[in-house]
């Protein structure tokens, strides 16, 4: 992958080039952005610029070159990235056990998010992480001599996802880098890694894409008239991954509708009502059986609904892209329900309970607590 197959962020990418024709590449950077942005994509773009940069472009060397980069088949291009055990790996699993999935995940969709990764591996009921037996394949990796005589690239994808123990192992390299070596720290959530290790990277912010990018790509590659392609590029708010699950009619939506509607007319009836009550509890054991990174991207599609749902209240009809499947939900009859007085509340009751489930809280517990605060936010009255 090269940047001529990078989706917008022309700005990012001209200075990405800068870097590299000028020499002067920062050992250590941490890009910052949502997946869908194109974080990835434009850090394998980056290496491949670094790694065929000794050859002249055009050249059959620097073909050869990038047609290995673009295979992840280059032997000074390496990956690190969420892992856990599965049927193929019973313990201490490492990125290199799952190279083949890893090949074939990029190749289906390179701005994949890391939730598609984890059901790729047969795993999304389980959390992805990158532990201390990572962190001494990358010391081992990166002590060695690069196998072409110019640069080592490394890739950690999900950074925040490094635990403690390979954090502070990860930091010893990045104070004391080896020898014509790159660390590229992709992640989503910068506040979650070390300030320590923040502070000594050069830190990169990625912006979600322009609609018109996002159309584009839903115009040319899947052949969408332009109407329904600003329309989904609307919906996906700058990340080309929501397109393409918008496009595909992801069923992850439909289900969550579903569970998203029952929960806020349950909680609407459990204000002195036992056996809405008692609902609201049957809600939450449904909820806390699925995976945890399912959980997460429930929760952070109620969080879009009911901000859908504030937009609405406030009459901001141009920002409106949900359409709810269920003809007896209506955003129009719901919305009047969630605004200023409460929005900050029901927000910050689901961002606390993605942390919590992050952080392996009791899933029935944590959407028990959830669900009853809902009770409370969905009935104050709106400040006049």
């Amino acid at each position: 992958m090269d940047f001529s197959q990078i989706i917008g962020q022309e700005h990012l990418q001209a200075h990405l080039k800068t870097t590299v024709a000028n020499g002067r590449i920062p050992h250590a950077q941490l890009f910052i952005g949502k997946t869908g942005s194109g974080v990835l994509p434009i850090a394998i773009a980056y290496a491949n610029e670094i790694l065929c940069h000794p050859f002249e472009k055009g050249s059959q060397a620097y073909l050869k070159c990038s047609q290995k980069v673009s295979k992840l088949s280059h032997p000074d291009l390496h990956f690190v990235y969420p892992v856990n055990t599965n049927d193929k790996v019973k313990k201490h699993p490492v990125s290199d056990h799952f190279n083949e999935e890893w090949r074939e995940f990029l190749s289906e969709n390179p701005y994949g998010s890391l939730y598609q990764w984890l059901q790729k591996l047969g795993i999304e009921k389980k959390q992805g992480s990158i532990k201390v037996d990572e962190a001494a394949e990358i010391v081992k990796k990166l002590s060695l001599k690069s196998y072409e005589g110019g640069n080592k690239v490394m890739i950690i994808w999900m950074a925040e996802k490094m635990n403690t123990q390979c954090a502070n192992k990860i930091l010893k390299l990045i104070e004391e880098p080896p020898e014509k070596t790159v660390l590229l720290l992709v992640c989503e959530e910068e506040e979650q890694i070390l300030g320590t290790i923040q502070s000594r990277c050069q830190k990169l912010h990625f912006p979600l894409l322009a609609e018109e990018d996002v159309a584009s790509v839903l115009k040319d590659k899947h052949h969408l008239d332009e109407n329904s392609a600003l329309k989904i590029a609307h919906r996906a708010n700058g990340d080309i991954n929501v397109a393409l699950s918008i496009f595909e009619e992801n069923e992850d939506d439909a289900a969550f509708e579903r569970l998203f509607i029952d929960w806020v007319r349950t909680a609407f009836k459990a204000k002195g009502n036992k056996k809405a009550i008692n609902d609201l509890l049957s809600w939450s054991d449904t909820v806390a059986a699925l995976g945890r990174e399912s959980q997460k991207k429930f929760l952070m599609y109620c969080i879009e609904v009911f901000r859908q749902a504030l937009l609405k209240n406030y009459s901001a009809e141009r920002l409106l892209f949900f359409e709810a499947e269920d003809p007896k939900f209506s955003l129009e009859k719901f919305s009047p329900f969630v605004h200023q007085n409460n929005i900050f509340d029901i927000t910050s009751a689901l961002e606390d309970a993605v942390y919590h489930i992050e952080r392996n809280g009791n899933a029935k517990i944590i959407f028990t607590d959830l669900s009853i605060s809902l009770t409370r936010y969905i009935h104050k009255k709106e400040l006049v």
